[in-house]
């Protein structure tokens, strides 16, 4: 460990001539507990992260600093206009040459959420046809359910993920594809009581991340990365975590 340790802190060293970070343009969504607003500041686990990380490696982000953007748009940016970091973004095989990835930040779980009142079973995606399916435009939910072959005409787009949970409370969506442990979060926010939803169907298991528009010089990619590791490697990286369960 003191080997590793070292190492990292020899890698802190050789960037201290570098860019900074901060020639960066981070931009994020609302998607708790990994990133959002309380009280008018943006705060979230991702965001307790990148000001760890970046302040290990001697190079400090402010969350002051970080765009907030609805997801369509912030990933559209990611895509299109150098040096543009959007987080937290979940890692897929669809997804994986488009961006430069520093992380993972945490696991996520993208899943199916349906009122328990209704009773649904899902076995596979094809039965998703026969109901109205809630998803957040652009977002890992609706690229998975593409990716399957789901029938477009079943799939609702929405802005941003409370439109699509109050859709499901008003009964005018039957599913919502979405994250499990943030669609809890957006369910109390929005005064809906979760216990009356359910779990249905699993889409994807994975990790999130950082993503930087491919073009990014490596050198910012990796600085992170190095932050990334020291906090995992002592420790603050749990720490942070634990504290938004």
């Amino acid at each position: 460990m003191k080997s590793i340790i070292t190492a990292s802190l020899l890698a802190v060293s050789s960037y201290s001539f570098a860019s900074s970070l901060n020639d960066l343009n981070f931009i994020t969504e609302i998607y708790p507990p990994f990133n959002y607003e309380e009280q008018g500041r943006l705060t979230g686990i991702a965001i307790d992260v990148l000001e760890s990380a970046s302040e290990a490696v001697n190079d400090p982000v402010k969350r002051e600093s970080v765009q907030l953007q609805p997801w369509a748009r912030g990933y559209a940016a990611a895509l299109e206009t150098p040096n543009t970091v959007l987080f937290s973004m979940t890692r897929t095989e669809a997804r994986d040459n488009l961006f430069k990835w520093v992380g993972p930040i945490v696991e996520s779980r993208v899943v199916l959420w349906a009122p328990k009142a209704k009773g649904i079973k899902i076995s596979t995606p094809s039965d998703l046809n026969n109901y109205r399916v809630g998803v957040v435009r652009e977002d890992i939910g609706e690229q998975l359910l593409r990716n399957l072959a789901v029938n477009p005409n079943a799939l609702r787009p929405s802005a941003s993920p409370e439109m699509v949970a109050r859709q499901l409370d008003a009964n005018r969506i039957d599913l919502w594809a979405y994250g499990d442990n943030v669609g809890v979060f957006i369910m109390r926010e929005q005064n809906i009581d979760p216990s009356l939803y359910e779990i249905v169907y699993v889409l994807h298991e994975s990790q999130t991340y950082f993503a930087f528009h491919n073009s990014t010089n490596d050198q910012y990619v990796e600085k992170l990365q190095n932050g990334i590791n020291l906090i995992k490697e002592s420790g603050k990286l749990d720490e942070i975590i634990a504290g938004y369960r």
